[in-house]
């Protein structure tokens, strides 16, 4: 009985070690396709955004904390700008910026966007990269009509509103989806409050 129990820990050993083993190799066999659909999925999102840039590289200034100190500052407490690009044309001279910010108000989870800012603080519009809103209602936030609002302005600061635009600054809520739209305003807002700290649009 004794014997018995030892193999059957012996057996159940080993097929733990080789389990592992093969868990790890499949890990490390999808790790990197994985990040380059990543790499392949935002690129798309800055040309998308900046469709007149020949190429984007990694902002060597920016800080997350400062960028993110930035949004709280301007009243955005609840978005995190996480990243930012500079869009450069055929020559290598910069275009303006893609600044990529995470809001966490979104009515089912964090909502992910990536905002085009020209150097004189135009905004191109932005991409979402991230969505997890209702099918149909905060999904729409992702649609070229809702998206069209913030596109070709620049103005400081973009407020929601359920009564129509009446100014180039306010945003049409989507029909049952205020959370979802105020989500995305506040996420551009505290994109533009980012572009001001490090001097963009003057």
């Amino acid at each position: 009985m004794k014997n018995k129990i030892i193999h059957d820990a012996v057996i159940l050993t080993i097929i733990t070690v080789v389990a592992g083993f093969l868990l790890g190799l499949v890990h490390d066999i999808t790790l990197q396709p994985i990040k380059d659909a990543e790499f392949e999925k935002q690129q798309r999102a800055y040309k998308q955004v900046f469709s007149d840039a020949a190429s984007f590289e990694e902002y060597a200034d920016f800080d997350a904390d400062a960028a993110t100190k930035a949004a709280v500052d301007a009243g955005f407490a609840n978005d995190l700008v996480e990243g930012a690009q500079v869009a450069l044309d055929e020559s290598g001279n910069p275009l303006g910026y893609v600044i990529t910010v995470t809001s966490t108000e979104g009515s089912q989870a964090n909502i992910t966007l990536s905002m085009g800012v020209t150097l004189d603080g135009v905004l191109n519009g932005y991409e979402t990269t991230k969505i997890s809103e209702t099918p149909g209602l905060g999904s729409k936030v992702a649609d070229a009509d809702f998206k069209a609002q913030f596109e070709g302005k620049s103005e400081e600061t973009y407020t929601v509103t359920k009564t129509g635009a009446s100014a180039a600054n306010e945003i049409d809520a989507l029909s049952g989806a205020t959370i979802s739209t105020r989500a995305v305003t506040n996420a551009i807002n505290a994109g533009l409050a980012y572009f001001r700290s490090i001097g963009g649009g003057n």
